[in-house]
């Protein structure tokens, strides 16, 4: 039973940090340490129960798309919009959705958990689904190894209790070893032969020579990517072909679509409203700071995360620097990752005609001399990200604008565009 003084506090402390332009996640910490008990009590009441998302890249927007896809089959969705993936992130979105008796008005929570949180998580809480989305080399400082990431994730699929979802072109993840002992059905979501050299894994994006392709297990109901053109996509399962217009950019957010299908036909089975469900994919559009697109004097000015090596190599690779002024901003605080030296790991050749106007963030000079390595010009160099971002926008007042940065940073700056443009609230 959720206690009435924990949530009426921790709604206090939400009301406050709101009022200060404090971090998402500070009411949930707060809440987490007066009531242990609070999320799993309160997710409970959840007639559907939990879906749980993980892997390296693209939590937050396939936690999106997820999201809206339930929500066209007439379900109450309750999901941490903000992205921070710690439980005390999960913890604070609930602060926002309960009353003050600790009632949550929803069927079901979509929720998006950083790997290592999510074992924690689903040592209380039972996921009825899950979606495991990649392994990826990402703060070394915390994960250590790649397979240790790929451990974590198998814990979460051990633990869910009616279905997981994989992606099977993932070495890690579509493997015999990975499959072992889960007990949960099974159902894989993947792209054609055809497109997986677009696709690279992570052991391929490391090495220098050509690394041998595993042969992925397509499961009894596979979702599949037959082919892709910009936002275009040709999204493949009961041998039948739906092509979609997509909102979103880049070609690692057209497999996240695809894995989120999936998940929703998974969840849905034969209640599924299968042209309700591809109208919804069509209409989704970026998650906070993911490719989101906002407005400054006219023109666009685009924010675009960048966390770990693959990450980066995918935003530069799915949008093209041609006409558009660039700015990269990387801080190293924990939740970025105190481990910056994954940025040696990113070729940055296709910034050189254009050359990089702004840097900034704490690791500004280590991102600077990064770009040295490349022969990337950059204008100017500064740690103050306020006064980096005035000078970026003054700079280029007529011309489309793109912003590549990490996760703090991208927090930074959103609160700095909301004085100057419209900026979505997400809390």
């Amino acid at each position: 039973m959720t206690k009435p003084y924990s949530v009426l506090m921790g709604k206090a402390v939400r009301y406050v940090a709101r009022l200060r332009g404090g971090g998402s996640a500070l009411p949930g910490l707060f809440v987490e340490t007066i009531d242990k008990s609070f999320v799993p009590d309160v997710l409970s009441q959840l007639p559907q129960g939990v879906v749980l998302i993980s892997g390296t890249n693209g939590k937050t927007t396939t936690t999106k798309m997820v999201v809206e896809l339930l929500e066209s089959q007439g379900m109450k969705v309750f999901t941490n919009r903000t992205g921070s993936n710690f439980i005390r992130g999960v913890a604070a979105a609930l602060l926002g959705e309960v009353d003050t008796r600790g009632k949550l008005d929803a069927d079901i929570a979509v929720l998006e958990l950083d790997e290592a949180h999510a074992v924690r998580f689903v040592a209380q809480i039972k996921p009825k689904y899950s979606l495991l989305l990649n392994v990826m080399r990402d703060q070394l400082d915390r994960f250590g190894e790649i397979d240790h990431t790929a451990n974590l994730l198998h814990k979460i699929a051990l633990s869910t209790t009616d279905g997981v979802v994989v992606n099977r072109d993932d070495p890690r993840l579509g493997s015999e070893k990975f499959r072992r002992d889960i007990t949960a059905p099974l159902r894989s979501y993947g792209v054609s032969t055809e497109l997986l050299k677009q696709f690279p894994s992570d052991d391929e994006m490391r090495s220098d020579k050509k690394v041998a392709r595993f042969a992925p297990t397509l499961f009894a109901d596979d979702t599949s990517l037959k082919s892709t053109d910009e936002n275009h996509a040709t999204i493949s399962y009961d041998s039948k072909n739906h092509n979609v217009d997509l909102k979103i950019n880049g070609i690692y957010n057209i497999l996240n679509a695809v894995g989120a299908v999936a998940l929703c036909r998974m969840i849905r089975g034969d209640e599924l409203d299968e042209k309700a469900m591809i109208t919804a994919l069509q209409n989704v559009t970026p998650a906070f700071g993911r490719g989101e697109n906002l407005t400054v004097n006219g023109q666009p000015c685009q924010l675009v995360l960048v966390k770990n090596p693959s990450g980066f190599r995918l935003g530069l690779q799915s949008f093209s620097p041609n006409g558009y002024a660039t700015m990269i901003a990387i801080n190293d605080n924990y939740a970025d990752g105190r481990d910056m030296s994954w940025l040696w790991d990113v070729d940055f050749d296709s910034l050189r005609a254009g050359g990089v106007s702004e840097i900034s963030g704490i690791r500004a000079y280590d991102m600077a001399l990064r770009m040295q390595y490349d022969d990337v010009p950059v204008g100017n160099v500064a740690t103050d990200l306020s006064k980096s971002l005035r000078r970026f926008l003054s700079a280029h007042s007529d011309s489309p604008k793109r912003i590549y940065c990490t996760y703090t940073a991208m927090l930074a700056l959103r609160r700095e565009l909301a004085k100057v443009t419209d900026v979505e609230d997400v809390s």
